[in-house]
């Protein structure tokens, strides 16, 4: 990833970056920084309430966000790969991300240019669709720059053959979301 340093930065001080992933291009934003959430639920004109998507390129990026797990609980059944899983949260995981729901969408993902950008980034990162809320998802970096212009950083990357977004689970309900 060009600039590992360069990106950090950037999330750190609440930009917001689009990138290649299984189905579209994202945006993405440091999960922490609730200004930087903020920013990408004006871009897309999404409400809160919704809760968003957390991609990681391994468990340990998105251990801050979740309660402990039963250990029966094979997530290798799922991962890497392009299914969301709906998990518990740590009590202290920002409302921000989980919007009015008691669980939070997390994924690792098996895209090479998302799981490169979470390892550059060092930590799991918000993944939603780069788009206007309601309308047809984006595919390439130009047409993320035609859109958002200089609002967020788009990164070079090939998105994945899949033409579905990811499918959205919950493993201890067993409840099937999104196909």
């Amino acid at each position: 990833m060009p600039g590992d340093r360069a990106l950090q930065r950037h999330l750190r001080l609440g930009g917001v970056i689009a990138y290649a992933t299984e189905s579209c291009f994202g945006l993405g934003c440091d999960p922490r920084n609730r200004a930087a959430v903020q920013r990408i639920l004006r871009l897309k004109g999404r409400p809160q309430a919704k809760g968003l998507i957390l991609i990681a390129s391994d468990l340990a990026q998105l251990r801050p966000y979740l309660a402990p797990l039963p250990p029966e609980l094979d997530l290798g059944l799922y991962w890497p790969g392009p299914t969301t899983l709906l998990l518990p949260t740590r009590q202290r995981c920002p409302r921000w991300l989980t919007g009015r729901h008691s669980t939070i969408a997390v994924r690792i993902t098996a895209h090479p240019d998302a799981r490169q950008v979470c390892s550059a980034a060092g930590m799991a990162l918000v993944s939603t669709s780069a788009n206007r809320s309601g309308q047809r998802a984006l595919r390439t970096a130009a047409a993320c720059r035609a859109l958002f212009g200089a609002q967020v950083r788009v990164l070079p990357g090939r998105v994945g053959r899949r033409r579905r977004p990811s499918t959205v689970l919950n493993p201890l309900s067993g409840t099937l979301v999104r196909r």
